[in-house]
């Protein structure tokens, strides 16, 4: 087998993907993703947990700490997420650690998000197992003054001098990330005001990105634009000499963009059809993959046939599959069947690992029951491998 030949790979392989677990965790997620493919149950059990914590009601937050959140978070702090990481790094899988905390829109509330993440950065530092930090902007910023100047208004000397200390915030976020030579994500957001974030995001490329791609932006292939911004992106980190980072993904404000759109009364940003957006983003991943002498990729996606294709581009292209500008990224607790059998093939791999109090990841958890509902009474992907597995090993489900 040559260096740039990577293993046969079957997502199917569920004695891979579910190694790390025991048979007892197994069923743990059997009794779960169960519950999750009950559309009522979800529904009900949804505002039931927000209630319970609402009220502080004895035992819910042990309840949905054990449950939900143990399943698709790392920990409430930094310091309980260090098992999760460790645990990912024992299969060759980083951990890229999400700070899901939404902030109190003041400068406080920034400030303190700030602390945080540079706090991630720096044990990125120390630990060979967390390859990226991420951030959104509006963790550290007014979304409401990012959409103002992306329609052109002026802004007020506070709102100016507001701007400049989110700026101010990015910036020391990216320049720890440089000092340390850990890579940063700057994610994506609503379209109105996600020019304004990579306005931001491009002046730290110029700025950090001289050696390396350390800055990297986030590009929502559901929007039908994004694959023409990729590529001016990489025309303008051409004629500045900089390299571009860049994570793709398809999406996760559909339903809002739509809304937004219609009472504006503009165009839906989005694609017309999820096969349009299927083809963009695998668009993407060929024009990253023919551009890697300038562009990095992080394919964040919990798609098989576009992570499929990767490994296919980048064998077609002779390129290693450990070349440390290529990337997978799955979310933690889902897509396990992706994550670790591309891990076990050689494939640079990630899990994003959201963290932050029980109830400020609310929304967070309860957007991952919802994906996991099932649809027109199929089963979802996740349980029907954990059946799979569950036969393989023989398995009671009770």
């Amino acid at each position: 087998m040559s260096l740039t030949q990577a293993p046969a790979i079957s997502f199917d392989d569920t004695a891979v993907a579910f190694a790390s677990k025991s048979d007892g965790e197994l069923r743990r997620m059997y009794a779960l993703f169960a519950a999750m493919n009950n559309n009522t149950l979800v529904k009900t059990g949804g505002s039931l947990m927000k209630t319970a914590l609402k009220w502080h009601l004895p035992g819910a937050k042990f309840l949905i700490k054990k449950s939900i959140f143990e399943q698709f978070c790392g920990g409430e702090t930094i310091q309980e997420c260090l098992p999760v990481i460790q645990e990912l790094g024992r299969y060759n899988i980083g951990t890229i650690l999400d700070y899901s905390v939404e902030g109190e829109g003041n400068d406080q509330s920034f400030d303190a998000t700030t602390t945080e993440l540079l706090a991630t950065i720096d044990l990125a530092h120390r630990s060979r197992h967390i390859p990226f930090s991420v951030f959104k902007v509006t963790g550290v910023g007014d979304a409401a003054i990012l959409e103002k100047m992306q329609a052109g208004k002026t802004l007020t000397p506070a709102e100016q001098e507001s701007f400049e200390k989110t700026r101010t915030r990015v910036n020391a976020i990216c320049a720890r990330a440089h000092q340390y030579g850990v890579r940063v994500f700057v994610d994506a957001e609503e379209s109105w005001f996600q020019d304004t974030i990579d306005q931001l995001a491009y002046e730290m490329m110029q700025r950090y990105n001289r050696e390396s791609a350390i800055v990297w932006n986030t590009y929502q292939l559901y929007r039908h634009d994004r694959l023409e911004a990729l590529r001016q992106a990489h025309a303008e980190a051409e004629r500045g000499g900089y390299f571009l980072g860049g994570k793709l993904v398809r999406g996760a404000y559909m339903e809002k963009e739509a809304r937004v759109a219609a009472q504006q009364g503009v165009p839906n940003p989005i694609n017309p059809t999820k096969q349009a957006t299927d083809t963009l983003y695998d668009d993407a991943l060929r024009f990253c993959v023919q551009h890697l002498d300038r562009i990095s990729v992080c394919a964040g996606t919990h798609n098989e046939a576009s992570s499929l294709l990767l490994t296919q581009l980048l064998q077609e292209h002779g390129i290693r599959p450990d070349d440390s500008r290529v990337w997978f990224a799955q979310l933690y607790g889902m897509s396990d069947n992706l994550s670790y059998n591309l891990a076990n093939a050689g494939f640079n791999t990630a899990k994003y690992v959201p963290y932050g109090p029980v109830e400020a990841v609310m929304p967070y958890l309860l957007r991952r029951a919802d994906e996991n509902t099932a649809i027109a009474g199929q089963t979802s992907r996740e349980f029907r491998l954990i059946q799979k597995e569950m036969a393989r090993r023989r398995i009671r489900h009770t």
